[in-house]
Formats: structure tokens, C-alpha cells, sequence
């Protein structure tokens, strides 16, 4: 297991406990593991990561509705979301460098 998947499942773990703890820097913390994660991914699944980025949150905001545990399912989401999210601002980033400079 490489340190870009320890990172990864340290994220989720991190959106799902945020989820019902309060935890100092905790988007940040997600965010920079996206980032992180993102080192590591194939040129191939880049569209994916980034519509998966987009349609989190409009999902996450979806269980809103659910009785007792719509909440906490709507936090894990988007916490996930913020996860994703980080990963997709590299790949953009690396993408715009690359096309700056070629």
C-alpha cells in the first residue's frame, strides 16, 4: 500500500468522523489528502475524479430529507466531496500547467 492510498482512506476516515465530531481543520485536512491522492491518479480516470467532484455535493444535499440519519449522511458526503475535491484541483492545476507550457 502506497502513502497516496494511507492518505486516501485517512480522508474518508476523517469525512465520516467529522461527520459527528467536531474536528479542528478538519476540510482542510481533507482537502490537502485530495491533493495528496491525486499524485496518484491514472491520466485516464481524470473526467471522473472531476464530475465526481461536482456531483458530490449536489448528492450529499440529496438525504438532507431522511429522517434521524439524513444529516449525517449529507456530512459524510460532503465531507467526501472536500476529499475529492482536493484531488480534482491538482489534476486541473497540473492540466493548466501543462497546457501553459506546451
Amino acid at each position: 500500500m502506497n502513502i497516496q492510498k494511507i492518505v486516501g482512506i485517512i480522508g474518508l476516515l476523517i469525512a465520516i468522523v467529522a461527520a459527528f465530531v467536531r474536528i479542528p481543520y478538519a476540510m482542510e485536512l481533507m482537502a490537502i489528502a485530495g491533493v495528496i491522492v491525486a499524485f496518484n491518479i491514472a491520466a485516464e480516470d481524470n473526467v471522473r475524479v472531476i464530475v465526481s467532484a461536482i456531483a458530490l455535493p449536489v448528492v450529499a444535499g440529496l438525504f438532507n430529507g431522511l429522517p434521524s440519519v439524513g444529516p449525517y449522511v449529507t456530512a459524510i458526503l460532503t465531507g467526501i466531496g472536500y476529499v475529492v475535491g482536493g484531488a480534482a484541483l491538482l489534476i486541473i492545476l497540473r492540466n493548466v500547467v501543462r497546457r501553459v507550457t506546451n
